[in-house]
């Protein structure tokens, strides 16, 4: 650990940075952003006596004191040529190699028979089925549309958008279309006995029935059971309308049935057909104007080096065929190309090219001409984007798993499996996120007036629990109706217990109107109807906030003996949330186990930070820089894995830029007995003023068997101003 004092100028300002060397340097970015509001992946920072960059190798104890801060915005221009183009000994390198692949591929192509192209076809008949109305109709049926769009356009609330475009709710229900996929479709290894269910073990193939060529199964595969003498048949169908009905199969199932789902929706869409032996899907987004790769047996999205780098594959083609015709797209999946380019060997790169621009005239010659120009525009986009993409850098900081689908043993043999600890997308180079939560911070001051209202009548605790499940109940009721017209019933009766007490319905305003709800008397007098009061996407993000927060206040007051002023305190009561702040962490998953999840209120939720068992922070800035004295705050555990919960942490505030740190409270050996179980802790020492606060974890519970900490929630209370 070095303390040093540095010197940071940007523009025509100069600004001094305390900074402590084992932070490492995205915590200086960060004390950096917020002395100067240029985000911390929009920094470059160069020391100022030899103008060297500072980077995640540099040396922080030994550089130069005084730094100059240039955006990437302002770097853009003033990068050099140096900076722009890769050296000139590394490109001839690079040229020399493409070429020797490129003559080796002249050799072995003359020496092999031909018939790529009829080895496309077949796939462009498969894609055609996707265009057939009943397939597409049968597909739609199976889909809970409006679920889906509930998830898209929360998805989209949480990143603080609640006016989102066409372009941007179609963008966000394909991506909850892929996980709801991911989901309902099953990976077969060998399927379980078809009489008792048991473990079964390959037999080889066998002859197709009728009814199985009908749905284009050629292969079927055989299994003998375990326990008993049944044979069991997996027909491999290549008919994405029987593939809706068994939802199963393999790679080949999950991307043909995948496929046809994006189109029954109006996507763009095209199978990608790996030669290596994989397929997977890709549309167009009209919101960021390029193809998305989609792997439907992954659940994984937009990460095209998915195969090179996380399943180290060696590819060679990787071809788009769609009902517009056939594309090489080989150069998306590789920053390899060189050495991709050595192993195609099936054909000639011009004849290979010659061959799919037939097959794409093919299947363009019936369209009207209106639609051509187009279709060629954003051809020559995509090629321009693909040799763009050759020579961009590769994502250091983005580390991709091996392979997940498919039996363990399948995927060694495969050397796609990768490792055990590696079983997601992660970042260890995160932005700065903004939390959405104010609706939080909302519903929790709701609870006030409810617990006032039980206090003041001397309800017991039982009748107190049974009015919250009451409310529960209603919240439950509204949460399955479709989000765009909610509306459920609140029986009403002051003496029945078994009818919500029509005293506590002015206790019940705050609550409903941090939901976004209001409650409508009915004609009889006897009930009220809570329905919406503005947007369903304000209504949508709050109500799991509610009911988890229910759920525990329901927990928390059966611990009571009885309910009394002395009740309306922490950790019962938890008002003055701090909300609507940023955070910065050492690192995240992607894109489920983000920082900002640690924020939103949400129980199922979590922030994962894949190399974090050793130590790992994250950092909170308030809301306008405001300065907030911490009395309390609260960590939940996350829903599995125990042995990545915190075990050991520091938790510091600074009101400087972070410039330096007051420690607030300190926690070590701390177990977590539960899932979901959260845990409530008082600043000893209250009274610092902070508008930064940063938890350092310095250990998990078991950090011999995971690389990883997770936690469900951190919330961090304020005293009242």
């Amino acid at each position: 650990m070095v303390a040093r004092k540095f010197v940071v100028r940007h523009e025509d300002s100069s600004f001094d940075v305390d900074y402590d060397t084992e932070d490492g340097l995205e915590v200086l970015r960060f004390q950096i952003f917020s002395l100067t509001l240029v985000p911390p992946e929009e920094q470059k920072i160069v020391a100022e006596d030899d103008n060297r960059l500072v980077s995640d190798e540099s040396d922080l104890a030994s550089i130069s004191e005084r730094l100059r801060l240039v955006s990437i915005e302002e770097d853009s221009v003033e990068n050099s040529d140096a900076e722009m183009v890769k050296s000139d000994e590394e490109l001839a390198r690079m040229l020399q190699a493409e070429e020797d692949a490129m003559m080796f591929q002249q050799f072995v192509a003359a020496r092999v028979s031909g018939g790529f192209e009829e080895r496309i076809r077949p796939y462009i008949s498969q894609v055609l089925m996707y265009e057939d109305p009943v397939r597409q109709e049968a597909a739609r049926k199976t889909v809970p549309k409006d679920e889906l769009e509930e998830k898209a356009l929360v998805s989209l609330a949480k990143e603080g958008n609640f006016e989102p475009s066409k372009k941007e709710r179609d963008y966000a229900f394909l991506l909850q279309l892929l996980f709801w996929f991911k989901r309902s479709f099953r990976w077969v290894n060998e399927p379980p006995c078809d009489f008792c269910g048991n473990k079964t073990i390959s037999q080889g193939m066998g002859n197709p029935l009728t009814s199985e060529l009908a749905y284009g199964a050629h292969r079927v595969e055989l299994y003998r059971c375990t326990m008993c003498p049944t044979i069991t048949r997996f027909p491999r169908y290549n008919d994405p309308l029987k593939l809706v009905e068994t939802k199963k199969g393999r790679c080949g199932e999950w991307a043909n049935c995948f496929t046809l789902y994006c189109r029954s929706f109006g996507y763009d869409s095209r199978l990608i057909m790996d030669f290596t032996d994989h397929v997977w899907t890709e549309c167009y987004s009209h919101s960021l104007k390029r193809w998305i790769h989609l792997d439907p047996c992954e659940g994984v999205y937009d990460k095209p080096m998915l195969y090179e780098k996380g399943w180290n594959k060696k590819l060679n083609y990787v071809i788009a065929i769609s009902k517009d015709g056939v594309c090489d797209v080989t150069k998306r999946y590789t920053k390899k190309w060189h050495e991709v380019l050595s192993r195609r060997t099936l054909t000639t790169e011009s004849s290979l090219q010659d061959g799919l621009r037939t097959l794409t005239r093919e299947r363009r010659s019936s369209l009207m001409y209106e639609s051509l120009p187009e279709l060629e525009f954003r051809d020559r986009q995509e090629q321009e984007e693909l040799e763009r993409n050759l020579h961009s850098p590769d994502d250091a900081s983005v580390s991709l798993p091996g392979r997940q689908s498919g039996d363990r043993e399948w995927r060694i043999m495969r050397s796609e499996f990768g490792s055990d600890e590696n079983s997601s997308v992660s970042s260890s180079s995160c932005p700065v996120r903004k939390c959405v939560d104010d609706h939080v911070f909302n519903i929790y001051d709701s609870f006030l007036p409810i617990l006032t209202q039980f206090v003041e009548d001397g309800l017991p605790v039982a009748r107190a629990i049974q009015v919250l499940q009451m409310i529960k109940q209603v919240l439950v009721d509204l949460k399955n109706t479709p989000y765009k017209t909610r509306k459920a019933r609140l029986t009403l009766d002051s003496d029945s217990s078994s009818s919500f007490p029509e005293q506590f319905l002015p206790a019940l305003g705050d609550l409903l109107l941090a939901l976004s709800l209001k409650s409508e008397r009915d004609t009889n007098d006897k009930s009220v109807t809570l329905c919406l009061d503005g947007k369903p996407t304000k209504t949508a993000i709050a109500l799991p906030v509610a009911l988890d927060a229910l759920r525990e206040l329901i927990a928390d007051l059966s611990k009571c003996q009885n309910v009394n002023k002395d009740s309306l305190s922490f950790p019962l009561l938890k008002q003055n949330r701090i909300c609507s702040g940023s955070v910065l962490a050492s690192g995240e998953e992607l894109p489920s186990g983000i920082a900002t999840a640690a924020f939103d209120g949400i129980q199922e939720s979590k922030w994962e930070e894949p190399n974090g068992a050793k130590g790992c922070w994250i950092v909170y800035k308030t809301l306008y820089n405001q300065m907030h004295q911490l009395i309390a705050y609260e960590i939940m555990s996350a829903n599995d894995a125990p042995e990545r919960d915190p075990k050991d942490w520091v938790l510091e505030g600074s009101n400087d830029g972070g410039s330096s740190w007051c420690v607030l409270d300190k926690q070590t050996s701390q177990v977590f007995e539960e899932r979901f179980q959260r845990k409530s802790y008082k600043i000893t020492t209250p009274g610092f003023q902070a508008n930064l606060f940063r938890f350092r974890f310095l250990s998990v519970r078991d950090m011999n068997s995971t690389s990883r900490l997770q936690l469900g929630s951190i919330d961090l209370y304020r005293s009242h101003q």
